[in-house]
């Protein structure tokens, strides 16, 4: 499985690297969400990890730059943020086409799900 990480925190990138690599994941991390979103735009993964706050280019400038650009990533794409977001601003962003919202800080086990549901879908 191929999976894209964006998250501007070394330390939870690398977290999430050394967990996927117990499953055999190919996994690519970068810490800015333009750089994350051209990978998106030009390669193919099977799972997006999204953080949502990032300076300068935000998930949802991430989710609504992908949405114009390759909307059929979307359907790929699992956030994983600790920002709080209303119900309303969730319905939102699962409306969007995501597959899923993570409230960071996250177990290995929610991770692990969240691949599993991938595998099977």
């Amino acid at each position: 499985m191929k999976i894209l990480h964006v998250e501007d925190v070394p330390e939870i990138s690398q977290i999430f690297a050394d967990i996927l690599s117990t499953k055999n994941c190919e996994f690519e991390s970068v810490s800015d969400g333009r750089a994350g979103l051209e990978l998106a735009v030009y390669h193919d993964y099977d799972l997006i990890l999204l953080d949502m706050c990032m300076p300068k280019y935000s998930g949802v400038d991430f989710l609504l730059d992908l949405k114009h650009r390759r909307p059929t990533q979307l359907s790929k794409v699992v956030i994983v943020s600790a920002l709080e977001m209303s119900s309303l601003q969730e319905q939102e962003l699962l409306n969007l086409g995501i597959r899923s919202i993570l409230r960071k800080p996250i177990s290995v086990q929610g991770l692990l799900s969240q691949i599993q549901q991938k595998i099977a879908f």
